[in-house]
C-alpha cells in the first residue's frame, strides 16, 4: 500500500478547506470510504485515484508522492533559478554539485523569506547559526581531506569540533522551536501567527514561483534520506 497517498489526499483537503463531507459527495463515495483512504485503511482503485487527482487539479504522481511538485514534473537544472551573481555555466562532470547547490540556495532564500514572516528575531537569530554551523562542519570535512591542511587553521580542536558543534546546532534548533511554539526563552521573543505564517504548496508555488521547486524537492529528497535510516529494511 502506497503510504504517501492517505497523507497527501488528507492534506489537499485541509488546504483547500474542504470538509471531509463534501469532498466525498463530490468524489462520489461515502465518507466513511473517503475517511477510509485518508486514513490508509483501505487502498483506492485507478479511477478513484484520477478522479481525486483532477478534483484537486494535481497529477497523480503527486498523490502517491513520486513528484514533490504538484504538476508533477521532474525538476531540472535549468527550472531552478540561478541566484549566483557570476552566473557561471558548469562542466558536465560537476552539474550534480551545481544542481545540489542550487537547489539549497534556493531553498534557503525561501526559508528566510518565510523566517522574516514570523516576526521573530529568535527565530532568524537561532536558524541563521543552524546553517552557519553546519556549513562550518562540512568545510571542516573538505579542510580534512587534505592531511596538509593544518588544523592551526582553527581555534577548536579536530577531535572536538564535530560533536560540539552538532550540540550547538541541536541547541538552535531547539530555541528556534521553542520560539516558533510561542515559548520564550531568556530574553529571546517568539513567532506572530498570521495569515502570512500559513504555509501550503500552492501558496508556496504561488510566491515562490521557481524557487518552490527546490524547496519541495529539498524536502523530498531529505525525508527519504530520513526513512532510509529510520527503516532500513527499505533500502
Amino acid at each position: 500500500m502506497n503510504s504517501d497517498f492517505p497523507r497527501i489526499i488528507s492534506l489537499l483537503r485541509k488546504e483547500r478547506g474542504i470538509s471531509q463531507k463534501k469532498a466525498a459527495a463530490d468524489l462520489g463515495i461515502s465518507q466513511a470510504l473517503l475517511s477510509h483512504y485518508e486514513k490508509g485503511i483501505r487502498e483506492c482503485g485507478l479511477e478513484f485515484l484520477v478522479k481525486a487527482a483532477d478534483y484537486y487539479n494535481v497529477s497523480c504522481d503527486y498523490l502517491l508522492g513520486r513528484s514533490p511538485e504538484p504538476a508533477g514534473k521532474t525538476l531540472s537544472y535549468d527550472d531552478i533559478p540561478e541566484q549566483d551573481a557570476s552566473g557561471n555555466r558548469v562542466a558536465a562532470g560537476g552539474m550534480m554539485a551545481a544542481f545540489n547547490k542550487k537547489l539549497i540556495v534556493n531553498s534557503t532564500n525561501v526559508l528566510f523569506s518565510l523566517i522574516q514572516k514570523t516576526g521573530s528575531n529568535t527565530i532568524m537569530k537561532e536558524a541563521s547559526s543552524y546553517l552557519m554551523l553546519a556549513i562550518y562542519k562540512m568545510f571542516r570535512v573538505v579542510y580534512a581531506a587534505n592531511p596538509k591542511n593544518d588544523q592551526r587553521f582553527f581555534t577548536v580542536p579536530e577531535i572536538t569540533a564535530s560533536g560540539v558543534s552538532s550540540a550547538a546546532m541541536s541547541v538552535c534548533e531547539s530555541n528556534a522551536l521553542a520560539a516558533a511554539k510561542g515559548i520564550v526563552i531568556g530574553d529571546g521573543d517568539t513567532a506572530v501567527e498570521t495569515d502570512d505564517t500559513l504555509i501550503t504548496t500552492g501558496a508556496l508555488s504561488e510566491e515562490y514561483a521557481g524557487s518552490a521547486s527546490s524547496l519541495l524537492n529539498t524536502i523530498k529528497n531529505s525525508e527519504a534520506r530520513i526513512q532510509m535510516l529510520s527503516n532500513p529494511q527499505q533500502k
